[in-house]
């Protein structure tokens, strides 16, 4: 039986609870990472109140038109409008990590129809850093694209590569439970955010989630993303919750970074709690109450196709259709065949 499988069993024998005192236990066991230590922090201490932020309105300068929905799934046809132009949904990102496709021509990659294009903060950040970025005229001049653009927080990368490559790590999940931190890239996760070195040069760098917002603001992209923790598949119920909570907080700190200085850019907030459904909800009833102008899918996605296709059954009725969406990291053909229709707008891979 898989996690997923088994979060929706005890969901529904349990039925739906407005706290999270009697929670669910999953059977995840063994997870420890000695440099990721969150509870001698503020473990499980509560995000900001959402009446502390601004109520949610539409972006005169981002939008989401919605052109057809299907009466037989939750696919739906639409367009998000951007500074730079427009996107049609629903649409694969490509991913531009340093601001370049690898081996395809933007040109080409224009030609096709390729419109929104997605950029890794974390690579950026260390070569050739937001400043020279910013000197350049942002991210678009520097790319010389006058199409839309959307940048991360860093995060994904930072802890990732904690975990081994990226490509162990893509799906948070390639390894057991048992996986070891020797040679990990990342020194330090706090309140305050992750210490990391570069895998350029050594140089330890801290990001926080007021640093990746200034990050995004230097280069100008047309949606932006708070920064969160990614914690792997593999992980006990307990470290995921925290994982969550702290998630929360940074994602709010980072929501008042960006609107303190709005730059006609869209924020997605990030929907965590890995394949426990309790905490997926958890993770949509906050995010949802804060103004972000839409919403990301994020964290760890399941094992499998399958499990991936059970936790968006779950998480995309519960969204606000009126805000887009992006799904963050799944993009092979098969699953691109099949998220369609779970009303996903956007993924890249």
């Amino acid at each position: 039986m898989t996690l997923l499988k088994q979060s929706l069993r005890a969901l529904a024998s349990n039925g739906r609870r407005n706290r999270l005192g009697n929670r669910v236990a999953t059977s995840l066991r063994g997870f420890h990472s000695p440099i990721i230590d969150i509870t001698a922090d503020k473990g499980l201490a509560p995000p900001p109140d959402p009446k502390t932020f601004p109520e949610y309105k539409p972006r005169d300068f981002f939008s989401f038109e919605l052109l057809h929905e299907s009466s037989i799934s939750r696919a739906r046809v639409g367009r998000i409008y951007t500074p730079h132009g427009f996107v049609d949904t629903p649409g694969f990102v490509a991913v531009a990590t340093n601001g370049a496709l690898k081996a395809v021509d933007h040109r080409v990659a224009d030609d096709s129809g390729q419109q929104l294009m997605f950029c890794n903060t974390y690579h950026l950040l260390l070569q050739p850093g937001p400043e020279l970025i910013e000197k350049a005229g942002g991210i678009h001049k520097y790319m010389n694209r006058n199409r839309p653009i959307i940048t991360d927080s860093g995060g994904f990368q930072v802890f990732s590569l904690s975990q081994g490559s990226v490509t162990d790590e893509l799906n948070m999940k390639a390894r057991g439970p048992n996986r070891s931190t020797e040679g990990s890239l990342l020194d330090e996760v706090s309140e305050l955010g992750a210490k990391f070195r570069s895998y350029r040069d050594g140089k330890q760098h801290l990001l926080t989630p007021e640093s990746s917002v200034e990050a995004q603001k230097a280069y100008g992209s047309d949606i932006i993303v708070p920064l969160d923790e990614l914690p792997p598949y593999h992980i006990e119920r307990q470290r995921l919750e925290s994982s969550v909570y702290l998630t929360h907080r940074w994602e709010a700190r980072s929501l008042r970074a960006h609107l303190n200085n709005v730059q006609n850019q869209a924020m997605y907030g990030v929907i965590h709690g890995g394949v426990d459904l309790e905490l997926r909800q958890l993770s949509i009833d906050y995010i949802s109450s804060l103004p972000f102008d839409g919403f990301g899918i994020g964290g760890s996605l399941g094992k499998d196709r399958d499990e991936l296709i059970q936790l968006l059954n779950f998480v995309m009725p519960r969204l606000d259709p009126k805000r887009p969406n992006h799904l963050l990291g799944i993009a092979d053909i098969e699953s691109i065949k099949r998220w369609g229709n779970e009303g996903i707008l956007t993924k890249q891979s």
